[in-house]
């Protein structure tokens, strides 16, 4: 079991850490299935169109950021390409929403929880965590609810929220702040090397790989 009393927070990071997904977003299925459901809403696309503008759209928005690494927010680029191919007049902000819901359980192929970080969760919970996973709040936050793990944290945190991503280090700098701790006094826990070891570490943080996180932590 860890047994440092140094740390009094943590920070975990979600999809391959917390949870087992897969998804394909290059699969035709994907966007034939969005597709046939914009009809019902007055948007008429063809599939084939609607993957490849909603690629250029987040590209073109990728390309005229300021940030190193940086983040869009799914619903807006649905809502403008709603907007783009309306047929008729609708609310396309809350199109958009909409949208990135049934594209995502459209693009899902398989999400569970690993059994290992449920145990970690459940096990220090007396510990504050906050959640920083570069994800799209739209859905994200569903899942992490669905799937029963949104209670065990304090605060969440998307790449979404703030339009850059991890490993840039303002993103844990507000992890730290909302927690109100020091870098040193929190571990991060993540399955990526080089945004929740590397990174974490470069501003003091102790840093896990959650496969390492499940052997040290559930003993």
């Amino acid at each position: 079991m860890f047994e440092s009393s140094e740390i009094k927070g943590m920070i975990f990071d979600l999809y391959g850490t917390l949870i087992d997904i897969r998804t394909d977003e290059h699969d035709f299925y994907t966007y034939d299935t969005v597709s046939k459901w914009l009809q019902y809403k007055g948007v008429k696309i063809d599939p084939e169109v609607l993957k490849s503008e909603y690629y250029s759209k987040i590209a073109e928005r990728m390309a005229v950021s300021k940030e190193q690494y940086p983040e869009v927010r799914v619903e807006e680029i649905f809502a403008d390409i709603c907007s783009e191919n309306a047929i008729w007049k609708s609310d396309t902000n809350y199109l958009g929403i909409e949208t990135s819901k049934v594209f995502r359980s459209a693009s899902l192929r398989r999400m569970r929880p690993f059994e290992e970080s449920m145990k970690i969760l459940k096990r220090y919970n007396a510990i504050p965590k906050c959640l920083v996973s570069n994800g799209q709040r739209v859905f994200s936050e569903k899942e992490l609810r669905f799937l029963g793990m949104y209670k065990y944290f304090d605060h969440v945190i998307f790449s979404s929220d703030v339009r850059y991503k991890k490993p840039d280090h303002r993103i844990f700098k507000i992890a730290l702040d909302r927690l109100n701790l020091k870098p040193g006094e929190v571990l991060s826990i993540g399955d990526t090397v080089e945004n929740d070891i590397v990174a974490p570490r470069e501003m003091g943080m102790e840093a896990m790989h959650i496969y390492d996180a499940w052997l040290s932590l559930l003993k």
